[in-house]
């Protein structure tokens, strides 16, 4: 419920901003137009073969053989887009959910209302997950505001972040921006096992699934479930197969019943671009140094020893044709927020022979 109300708060701030927005600029019909005007709109499918299966045999009173099989790969990608390419950037007919942009997580885009609401779902190797991003951003020379909101299903990363910064240099190849960042998501660093840790170390599972519901008949050598059906006649079946799922349906509930955490912070920033036919060089970066302690239980300040942490975002997309034949290019993205870290990059050399 609370992950619901979360997520229905975070896509009315949007609806919010964005009717500020149209408002303020013109009369709200015109401001509509303005707003969707040169923006695509894209659904797209894409699918392919996962791992192959895989056999697996057991001796028991006999040899058996099982076949992991592994469901194909598959993606469902939709969302609205408006922003400006860079000149480095290639065009293309259509939005097919598969592009790379990494210039979509600039501080700053080359117009100055830009937006993205992107969701996509997707099973690879068996897991399914869902990736969204949706930010609005306003860019003048001498401020800009963004708000934003991300969920990596593969990284495991989920955050509402908005930011209002000054910009300096506004108008130059490389400029600098200082201001406040404010972010809502779920309290990182809370280890639900913490609790069920013992002064040897170890971990104190059977007890655990007792409260959890779990049964254990000593003398038949079973393991029952909280319905009664039993999970395990051995204790390496239980410990090395039920145990892992308790511990993480244990600590997955846990997380969902507390209440997501909002952490405010000063930002510090930079962006650079220069483009030639034969050099482009885009890169920025977010510095986030303090973080205001407000005495919370779950502050992440809790976690850390009570001690500031640094976070800190940036991108690189750098190309070079050396010759007529010849180029080079390296791109990519890095975050570490709440000290987790996800990042995407690719490099590379082509030659063309004519």
């Amino acid at each position: 419920m609370i992950r619901a109300i979360t997520y229905i708060f975070k896509v009315l701030f949007f609806v919010y901003i964005l009717s500020l927005i149209l408002v303020s600029t013109s009369a709200f019909g015109q401001g509509i137009k303005k707003a969707v005007k040169f923006s695509t709109f894209y659904v797209a499918a894409n699918g392919g073969t996962s791992l192959s299966d895989r056999d697996v045999f057991s001796v028991a009173d006999q040899l058996s053989k099982d076949i992991i099989e592994t469901p194909y790969d598959y993606s469902l990608t939709a969302g609205i887009r408006k922003i400006k390419r860079f000149q480095y950037e290639a065009t293309s007919p259509f939005k097919d959910g598969t592009e790379t942009t990494y210039s979509d997580a600039a501080t700053i885009g080359l117009s100055p209302f830009e937006y993205l609401f992107e969701i996509d779902y997707r099973r690879q190797e068996g897991i399914e997950y869902i990736d969204q991003t949706h930010f609005i951003r306003y860019v003048e020379n001498s401020w800009l505001a963004k708000a934003e909101y991300v969920l990596d299903g593969f990284a495991d990363v989920e955050y509402f972040e908005v930011t209002q910064r000054f910009r300096v240099r506004g108008k130059k190849k490389l400029s600098f921006n200082i201001g406040a960042i404010q972010r809502l998501s779920e309290p990182y660093g809370y280890d639900p096992l913490a609790d069920w840790i013992l002064s040897n170390g170890n971990l104190h599972y059977t007890q655990l699934a007792i409260e959890e519901g779990y049964s254990i008949d000593v003398y038949d050598n079973q393991y029952m479930n909280p319905d009664g059906d039993i999970v395990a006649t051995s204790s390496d079946v239980w410990k090395e197969i039920v145990i892992p799922q308790v511990l993480s349906d244990y600590a997955e509930r846990k997380r969902n019943e507390l209440d997501n955490q909002w952490v405010n912070s000063i930002v510090l920033g930079f962006d650079y671009y220069t483009y030639t036919k034969n050099f482009w060089l885009h890169s920025w970066g977010n510095f986030i140094p303090y973080h205001y302690d407000d005495g919370s239980q779950y502050s992440y300040h809790n976690f850390n020893n009570g001690e500031q942490w640094y976070d800190y975002s940036g991108g690189l997309i750098f190309g070079l044709k050396i010759t007529k034949h010849l180029g080079t290019f390296v791109e990519g993205k890095y975050h570490k927020y709440w000290n987790r870290e996800w990042y995407d990059f690719k490099l590379g050399v082509n030659y063309i022979i004519f």
